[in-house]
């Protein structure tokens, strides 16, 4: 039996914590506030639901003074969630827990005496917390290639870290080569209007409806498509991606990964997160000629240029990133960790 705590901010944890085990096989049990998904695998998938906390009074004290990154006094949320993953590992004598993402949970489950292996992000985490979260960890892994973005790391960290590179749900998709892009035409004799796709993705974005709007009436030879936030969400993406001429993204981990493993031209606007971590990796695609890279939202007049110059890359450097084989690799990684014979290595 493993544990895979799946942070509840956004989606892109529990997609790529689904996919991971999905692909392990073995037993194990999902700690999270997030609800299980209707499709999560009814057996041999444990769902054990969090306490939120984050939903109390004012925090107090949040980081025990630099040292943690949210641990609030006196906070009932708090207190449960942590109760409930301590009584978990105390019953069910896990091998390894996965942690994505929480400095405070891999601390909880290494002095319960469990192995840990805490899913690393980009950014700078040099930062108290991340340094002991990080010292702590059985090992790492790394959801990107080492070869385009290589953190500064102290040693210690990169001896200890698997770097797979870009964890991709679509990775049995990529090569597929469907649906053909351009595939809608105008009709005879008039230009097929291009195509634009807007992943915004449920964490939070920087860019206003009104900034979106302007970009598309700068751009009227375009059809634009907006998905994520709060209004349209659309499960699974692909199809859209593939018949893209060009994908605008944020630089989340899973969006990246999905833009990649489609190979379609991009262009990525990173968002404000803790840690400069979408700026951190926006920065290595743009060193490595991946895709276009805007340090914020252009002014609508940028955008028709953008749009065209975006489409005389036709995608292929994204396999630098997204190669394929990262979901089997980590899912390898966690049997090297528990000592299981692992299923996903070819003999």
């Amino acid at each position: 039996m493993i544990g895979y705590y799946v942070h509840h901010q956004g989606r892109g944890h529990l997609t790529r914590a689904l996919g991971i085990l999905g692909t392990h096989g073995g037993p194990a049990t999902v700690l999270t506030s997030l609800p299980r998904p209707a499709d999560a695998p009814a057996t041999r998938l444990g769902w054990v639901a969090l306490p939120r906390d984050d939903e109390g009074l004012p925090p107090q004290d949040p980081t025990a003074g630099g040292a943690l990154h949210w641990v609030p006094r006196h906070d009932p949320g708090l207190r449960g969630r942590m109760a409930t993953i301590a009584a978990w590992v105390e019953r069910a004598a896990p091998r390894l827990v996965v942690v994505d993402v929480s400095v405070e949970v891999a601390l909880l489950c290494r002095l319960m005496g469990v192995p840990v292996l805490v899913v690393a992000m980009p950014g700078d985490r040099t930062d108290r917390a991340h340094r002991l979260g990080y010292d702590v960890a059985d090992a790492l892994l790394a959801c990107w290639p080492r070869e385009v973005l290589d953190p500064p790391w102290p040693s210690a960290w990169t001896a200890k870290a698997r770097f797979v590179g870009a964890l991709s749900r679509y990775d049995d998709r990529i090569g597929s080569g469907d649906p053909a892009v351009g595939a809608d035409q105008a009709g005879a004799g008039r230009p097929r209007r291009r195509s634009v796709v807007v992943l915004l993705g449920a964490g939070g974005r920087d860019v206003a409806d009104a900034e979106l709007a302007a970009a598309a009436r700068a751009t009227p030879g375009w059809d634009w498509t907006v998905l994520g936030g709060s209004d349209v969400w659309v499960a699974d993406p692909w199809t859209l991606l593939r018949a893209a001429d060009v994908v605008v993204t944020h630089a989340g981990q899973n969006a990246l990964a999905e833009v990649a493993a489609a190979r379609r031209p991009a262009i990525v606007v990173p968002q404000r997160r803790p840690h400069d971590e979408q700026f951190a990796a926006a920065a290595a695609l743009a060193r490595a000629g991946l895709a276009t890279v805007c340090p914020h939202w252009p002014d609508p007049a940028a955008w028709p240029s953008l749009l065209d110059d975006a489409t005389a890359d036709d995608g292929s450097r994204w396999q630098l990133w997204c190669p394929g084989g990262a979901t089997a690799a980590a899912a390898d990684l966690i049997h090297e960790l528990t000592g299981d014979e692992s299923p996903c290595t070819s003999r």
